[in-house]
């Protein structure tokens, strides 16, 4: 682990039962500038004793792990106030539905897939620490899949909510990133901005994967 940073570096906690990975995301990681591996944890509860010592500003949480695992992990994580800053990122070698919809609702800011590519990992990283959830290709459109094909859900209207609010949570749960919102609502990005975070604060939502859950289970997600 490297000590000296800049100022605003991104602090991660790499939470993983396989010792060999653990080693190569550390290496990955603190070869870059912006980001530092504070701690390691090979097992769920680990991770949340850990997290509350080091409060890092991102966990890469694995979700099978022994000594509980990644998903009541991510539960105690996001529902402690002393690590509302932290966002989790699980890792897994399967996309199974019931590990996404199990670490989304536990809070889990995004789900990624061991075999991404090293520079993949990393925009993860950042990506996540900045407040946007992410999602394997694979994860969302399962994600997708799963709300479109059951009975369909009448919208409904989300108490509080502008009309161009309710427009851009649509956007947001399709997957589309801050520019791709703008440039479909012909916006500038500051203004999509403004209305990401006036629906975190209206819908009491942790960060962007709450919204995304938040609109399918509204009904704001139809079969295309």
């Amino acid at each position: 682990m490297t000590a000296a940073r800049p100022l605003g570096t991104i602090r991660v906690l790499i939470a993983d039962d396989q010792p060999l990975l653990r080693h190569s995301l550390a290496i990955l990681i603190d070869g870059t500038i912006d980001l530092a591996v504070v701690g390691e944890a090979g097992a769920g509860e680990e991770a949340a004793n850990l997290a509350r010592e080091l409060v890092p500003d991102v966990i890469l949480m694995d979700i099978r792990m022994p000594g509980g695992d990644g998903i009541e992990a991510t539960r105690k994580v996001t529902s402690d106030p002393a690590l509302s800053g932290c966002r989790v990122l699980v890792l897994s070698m399967f996309d199974l539905d019931e590990y996404v919809y199990g670490a989304l609702r536990a809070g889990a800011s995004g789900f990624l897939l061991k075999d991404a590519y090293p520079d993949q990992f990393l925009d993860a990283i950042r990506r996540t620490h900045s407040g946007e959830s992410l999602f394997a290709p694979a994860i969302l459109n399962r994600l997708i899949e799963h709300y479109t094909s059951r009975p369909a859900t009448p919208p409904r209207r989300l108490d509080g909510l502008t009309e161009r609010e309710t427009e851009v949570l649509a956007l947001v749960a399709r997957g589309l990133s801050n520019d791709e919102i703008a440039a479909t609502l012909t916006i500038s990005i500051k203004t999509v901005k403004t209305h990401i975070g006036n629906l975190l604060a209206k819908l009491h939502a942790r960060d962007r994967a709450q919204l995304v859950i938040t609109a399918y289970e509204n009904g704001l997600i139809t079969p295309a």
